[in-house]
């Protein structure tokens, strides 16, 4: 039922900001017009029928609006009407009860509107209600003296509306702040979330200090290259649809293959994944890292074979040594890496065998005593002629 209710006047079409300031004020309006009856019979109860009047019909004209706004989905108008009526329908019952102490300081409830704006609708929009505001308090005050003094109430209920006017603004005004702090919360959490899903968490830390170009030289990474072979025939068989979701249950398992084993994730280019460890922050046991979650990849492979579903092969590949790394651009920028090792780490993948995972001679002599290496053998690699390479079979039995 409170899903329903705060959905009144909710757009399919609405950006999730927009259609979470509507359910805010829907919620908030609903619940401040029973307050506005409890003060009309309040008012009503000691003899004041003008006064109770006013925050009796602020009752009725805000479920009006209320019922408007589901009937037209005009967030603007709605959203301007209830800030009017709370801005100003307090400073008419001032004027009625006589002032400061008669009214009990019932203006104070148009401190409302500044603070709803903030959440509703903008700061510079807050800024305006909030002056807006501040006329009513001095309107409030220049016409104090010439205000009716024929409106009289017992001490004792000029008490009970003072505590009253502060408890119910209290209350509103904090509702009206939390939802703002849980909207700021939620808007930075999830711009977080997709800073985090293209930059380095170390990466996107120093960015949020100091914005500027990122360059660092890391002495010792282990890079890992792996690509889906002769995926072409598949795109042709498969709809653009099913070929995207097959390739997605691949490149989710490496991604949490990548957080299990410390690997940073650099990119994924359509078939293509790429990942490092030992940057952006050292580790000495980076090929290790690197290695293990080889391994595991392709026991993923093997184990999605076996379930007889159409499944994907692999070629991977590693190599080992010093690069660059760093942010370039200044829209949609990335956290890339450069260097030889980079480069010799993409033809060990592009050499290689489906099912295996090809690793160049730096490497090697990284894992050559704890994993099983099978010798390939010499093969031309572009730009460095010919070079050892070896398969990466399994870890040494301890």
């Amino acid at each position: 039922m409170l899903e329903r209710i705060g959905g009144i006047g909710a757009d399919r079409r609405d950006e999730e900001e927009l259609a979470r300031r509507k359910r805010y004020l829907v919620t908030v309006s609903l619940a401040v017009i029973p307050i506005g009856l409890v003060f009309a019979a309040g008012y009503a109860a000691v003899g004041l029928p003008r006064a109770a009047a006013i925050p009796g019909g602020y009752a009725l004209l805000s479920a009006a609006a209320i019922a408007i706004f589901g009937w037209t989905r005009r967030f603007g108008p709605f959203r301007t009407a209830e800030l009017a009526l709370i801005l100003i329908l307090p400073l008419a019952l001032h004027f009625v009860l006589g002032g400061f102490v008669p009214s009990s300081a019932v203006v104070l409830w148009s401190l409302i509107a500044p603070l709803g704006a903030l959440v509703y609708a903008d700061v510079r929009a807050a800024y305006r209600w909030f002056a807006l505001y501040v006329v009513a308090l001095v309107s409030a005050l220049a016409f104090q003296d010439a205000l009716p003094a024929d409106v009289t109430l017992p001490a004792a209920a000029i008490g009970a509306f003072f505590v009253l006017n502060l408890a119910g603004v209290s209350t509103i005004g904090f509702v009206v702040l939390s939802q703002y702090v849980r909207q700021l919360g939620s808007e930075r959490a999830r711009s977080e979330r997709l800073l985090l899903n293209v930059l380095p968490k170390a990466i996107a830390d120093r960015l949020k200090r100091a914005p500027g170009r990122i360059a660092d030289s890391y002495d010792a990474a282990t890079i890992l290259f792996a690509d889906v072979v002769n995926s072409t025939p598949l795109t042709t068989q498969l709809a653009p649809a099913d070929m995207v979701a097959l390739l997605d249950e691949y490149v989710a398992r490496f991604d949490a293959l990548a957080e299990r084993y410390g690997v940073e994730k650099i990119r994924t280019i359509g078939d293509n994944w790429m990942g490092v460890a030992g940057v952006p922050r050292p580790r000495p046991d980076h090929a290790r890292c690197a290695a293990l979650m080889a391994l595991e990849m392709l026991r993923f492979v093997e184990e999605r074979h076996a379930t007889g579903s159409r499944g994907l092969e692999f070629r991977v590949g590693l190599n080992s040594g010093p690069v660059v790394g760093g942010v370039i651009g200044t829209s949609k920028f990335v956290f890339d890496i450069w260097g030889d090792a980079v480069n010799t780490a993409s033809r060990m993948e592009s050499t290689g065998v489906p099912g295996r995972i090809q690793i160049g001679p730096a490497s090697y002599e990284l894992l050559k005593d704890e994993f099983v290496c099978e010798a390939r053998g010499t093969i031309a690699v572009k730009g460095k002629g010919e070079i050892a390479t070896w398969f990466l079979v399994e870890p040494r039995a301890v």
